[in-house]
């Protein structure tokens, strides 16, 4: 401190020495000495002898512009839901019929879509500048929580014993319409995801305002499958187990932000089960996060 001090005290006495012992006519002049984070600022006027002026202000350091933004724990709530494209003639042993209802059809499989929900866990979410953050690669990892809310009584079974079928076993998994009413219903299915877009910002120094749009894909690996359940006649349930799920999963996403509202939505173009079922994901909801 006592440094800055004498530097600065010097500075003074240098610039008002060189105002006092000016004998010509200037031109308007600004010189400006740095010392630290402290501005000394000297002004001329078009004046002879000693009129001149010195300001001092205190600046930060300008701080390196990186390429690289992070953001920590970024977070989504949507909506889920799938495509049914599924040819319900060829399904096979896959979907157990109770003898004298009528043959599986789309309607077994609708959700209740406002129960139906998204919710991502993202660790991390980076943005990486390719043209002076205007035009970016964004990607991150993190979970993708899907839960499927069904109208129907279905239930999922990895093997065991198929109802109304007079003690037949199976070692394969199978759907079945249960003989019971559900209050709760539900096929949860949990991915460990990495999403990988290109970003486009169309103001990257107004913080959230402007447009942001992200366009990519993402890769995600099937790391838990469960159907859960809640009756008067059993209680709480939940069934894990191999449900013939597609074990990998490959989606088209998209990211729009607006102002400090940001949506996302995503689709994949095969089916979340690996045979029988024909039935392509798709989320919609909003992104809690700064990038």
């Amino acid at each position: 401190m006592k440094k800055i001090t004498l530097l600065l005290a010097t500075a003074l006495f240098y610039l008002n020495s060189t105002a006092q012992d000016s004998t010509e006519v200037a031109t308007q002049k600004k010189d400006t000495i740095r010392i630290g984070n402290i501005i000394i600022v000297k002004k001329g006027k078009k004046e002879t002898g000693s009129d001149s002026s010195v300001s001092v202000s205190f600046g930060r350091k300008q701080k390196y512009n990186s390429k690289v933004s992070t953001n920590w724990f970024v977070l989504d709530l949507g909506f889920a839901n799938y495509n049914d494209q599924t040819d319900y003639s060829g399904a096979g042993s896959y979907l157990v019929n109770r003898p004298g209802y009528p043959a599986f059809a789309k309607s077994d499989f609708k959700l209740k879509a406002g129960k139906s929900v998204n919710v991502n866990i993202w660790f991390v979410m980076q943005r990486l500048s390719l043209v002076n953050n205007y035009l970016n690669l964004k990607y991150g990892l993190g979970l993708e929580l899907n839960n499927y809310r069904y109208k129907t009584p279905l239930s999922y079974r990895e093997a065991g014993v198929i109802p109304y079928s007079g003690g037949t076993q199976t070692n394969e998994p199978f759907i079945f319409r249960d003989s019971i009413s559900f209050s709760k219903n539900k096929l949860a299915a949990d991915y460990l995801t990495v999403p990988l877009m290109l970003n486009f910002t169309s103001n990257p120094n107004a913080g959230n305002k402007g447009i942001r749009l992200s366009a990519g894909v993402s890769a995600g690996y099937l790391y838990s499958q469960r159907n859960k359940q809640k009756s008067d006649a059993r209680g709480k349930d939940k069934n894990k187990g191999e449900y013939d799920m597609e074990r990998f999963k490959l989606s088209y996403i998209a990211e729009l932000g607006l102002g400090p509202v940001k949506l996302y939505g995503s689709y994949s173009p095969k089916s979340m089960y690996e045979h029988s079922l024909d039935m392509r994901p798709f989320t919609v909801g909003f992104r809690f996060g700064n990038l």
